[in-house]
């Protein structure tokens, strides 16, 4: 694959900023920019409007044979096709032919069980604590809990508001009445940092998305709008050059709950992920229907949730078998 370099070229920079100014996150950008890259590279470098859906075909089907990608991966690299084709070009190419599709996994999700759980989290402290037990309490994934706001933690209906997740989707999702007391003093220190911070000259707020920050210009020096998770420290936005306290790293967080779980001596491999895919399956051993599951994950698709039904200790699909009942 083509190595993840700097933008060399006019064309790929104007797909940036196209991206950019659609407040598409960094990650896609980073992504999409990738994989188009990668088949232009593979086509000998011809411009994208001289090709379409038959250099299309022939890109995922080397990817799934020669490359041996997963299902997941060469769906994403189609994704950053057709939105090269269809809406940065405005030249689809149309429904595809026929081309080697990668094999769908079949690996079911790590899940922890409750006792693994408590041993986990029992191994952490601060932050990482109460970023996982986000996770494994409300179903979070890790981009959406270090991105939390203060204001997206409501209180009184014990719920968390979770923005722009995964397919910029926006939704409402559980909170543990047992968090409370340590949700409290973790805004109460970012209060404190917004405090200090305040008294820097060149202090500009936390970052808001440009539409936002242009109706409310006060609002990113207020607290509800500051992360939950902040930094330890100031740092110049690369974007903007003003001074900022942005998030915590998302990286630092699955650290900490790889070593606890190391610690704890949980056998099993275990991220930060591993404690959404539990939250899910004890919703659903503790009788929850899957379409309640399917809110709380933020699934567009139930078929994503349904494999978790397999994971359960009962049975395929959470069923009884008829033999557990004859004595």
């Amino acid at each position: 694959m083509p190595a993840d370099s700097p933008i060399a070229s006019p064309f790929l920079q104007s797909i940036s900023d196209y991206m950019a100014v659609r407040r598409y996150s960094k990650r896609t950008i980073q992504s999409y920019l990738y994989w188009i890259r990668y088949y232009i590279v593979y086509h000998d470098k011809r411009h994208p409007r001289e090709m379409g859906a038959g250099e299309v075909e022939q890109f995922l089907t080397y990817l799934a044979v020669s490359r041996r990608v997963s299902t997941a991966t060469q769906k994403l690299a189609l994704n950053a096709l057709a939105f090269l084709y269809n809406r940065v070009l405005e030249q689809p190419f149309g429904d595809l032919g026929e081309f080697n599709r990668a094999r769908r996994s079949r690996n079911l999700p790590v899940v922890l069980n409750r006792a693994e759980v408590a041993r986990i989290l029992a191994r952490l402290t601060g932050e990482p604590r109460l970023a996982a037990s986000l996770m494994y309490g409300s179903g979070l994934r890790r981009t959406e809990a270090v991105r939390l706001r203060v204001k997206d933690v409501d209180f009184d209906h014990h719920e968390l508001q979770v923005w722009h997740g995964k397919g910029h989707f926006h939704r409402l999702t559980t909170l543990a009445p047992e968090l409370v007391p340590s949700l409290e003093a973790q805004i109460e220190r970012v209060r404190q940092l917004l405090r200090e911070d305040s008294q820097h000259e060149h202090f500009a707020g936390v970052w808001m998305p440009d539409a936002l920050a242009r109706k409310y210009p006060e609002a990113p020096r207020t607290l509800g709008w500051q992360y939950l998770f902040p930094s330890a420290r100031l740092s110049i936005d690369p974007e903007s050059g003003l001074l900022r306290r942005h998030h915590i790293d998302e990286s630092n967080v699955n650290r900490a709950i790889r070593k606890a779980a190391k610690a704890a001596g949980v056998e099993k491999h275990v991220t930060s992920h591993t404690l959404r895919h539990s939250f899910a399956t004890h919703l659903l051993e503790s009788g929850a229907d899957i379409r309640t599951v399917q809110e709380q994950l933020g699934h567009q698709d139930v078929k994503t949730t349904e494999i978790y039904t397999h994971v359960l200790k009962r049975g395929a699909r959470g069923v009884r078998s008829p033999l557990s009942d004859l004595n």
